[in-house]
């Protein structure tokens, strides 16, 4: 029986009537999500022309989700994948999805080579899209956000405690979060793409293409979305951080959301330091300068408004 690892043209054809042209399929190997990946080919194309993903048929409710999220946001107008199909493949115990290839480039690697005021623009049209998707409402049965996220905090930094590793300035940073875990009292329940940084985001002839990978996807207060500037974003780009909030806020950015921004920056300190252990420890090192940066940003939390967007909105 062949493994994900093993999807070839013979299993595509098979069982993906919506793939039955495929002519070549290779396999992606970039990112850290454990779904299946795969380039699909049709004859005499040079571009690929579908993406197909695919994952253990026990996700398959959680994964039917996504489908329908990406589904939900492309009919939107959000700049995305368009879905074509899914469905499951029981003889391998797995389900997949199939997505319309979107041509361009990872924007974590593009950003640099761009101008600043390019980086700044493709920010902009970046923080627009994310603003349409948070158009989405969630579920109304879902619990209001602040109970969710409050529990998840508390779980999570339970789990951090037993880790073996801690951050020095641990206490400062949870004297913090305690003091503003108020604020996500009342705040939305929408969609979060929960991953929205520059490696998935594509850009394409200098502009920005698409957001990519929704698999994170989740629930709850839009400015959530935010947080993986300060993780991977700013590395690569500070004028497109800059340019994404203010896309998102058409220049006038609110002061409720720094102090927001900074909350859900600081809460997912701790975890990020147990999942890199989990997944990629020979990171470990690596994830530990990233804080080093964001609490320095901060001035170990004194301060909501980091200081790379301060220092870079005064040139503007």
């Amino acid at each position: 029986m062949p493994t994900e690892e093993q999807i070839h043209l013979s299993v595509i054809h098979e069982y993906i009537a919506s793939l039955r042209h495929a002519a070549a399929v290779s396999k992606i190997h970039k990112g850290y999500s454990f779904d299946g990946k795969y380039l699909i080919f049709e004859p005499s194309q040079e571009s690929p022309v579908y993406v197909l993903r695919t994952a253990p048929l026990k996700q398959l409710e959680r994964k039917l989700g996504e489908f329908e999220a990406v589904r939900r946001v492309h009919a939107m107008g959000v700049k995305t994948s368009e879905p074509v199909a899914f469905g499951t493949i029981e003889p391998l115990e797995l389900c997949y999805m199939v997505l319309r290839y979107v041509e361009g480039e990872d924007a974590f690697d593009v950003l640099p080579a761009l101008t600043e005021e390019e980086q700044y623009r493709v920010g902009v049209t970046a923080g627009r899209e994310l603003r349409l998707m948070h158009e989405l409402e969630a579920p109304a049965e879902l619990q209001p956000w602040h109970i969710r996220q409050s529990a998840k905090y508390r779980r999570q930094f339970q789990g951090y405690q037993t880790c073996g590793v801690r951050l020095p300035e641990e206490e400062a940073v949870v004297a913090f979060i305690e003091r503003h875990l108020p604020l996500m009292e009342n705040r939305p329940n929408r969609f979060q793409h929960d991953d929205f940084h520059a490696s998935n985001l594509l850009v394409h002839e200098r502009r920005y293409a698409a957001a990519i990978d929704f698999n994170r996807y989740d629930w709850g207060d839009p400015y959530h979305d935010f947080l993986k500037i300060a993780y991977f974003s700013r590395e690569a780009s500070i004028p497109f951080c800059v340019g994404q909030i203010h896309g998102y806020f058409e220049g006038n950015v609110p002061e409720r959301f720094w102090t927001l921004y900074a909350l859900y920056t600081a809460i997912i300190m701790f975890p990020s330091i147990t999942w890199t252990l989990q997944v990629v420890p020979q990171q470990l090192d690596s994830m530990m300068n990233r804080l080093r940066i964001i609490l320095d940003d901060h001035r170990n939390f004194e301060s909501v408004v980091p200081s790379w967007y301060a220092s870079y909105s005064v040139r503007l």
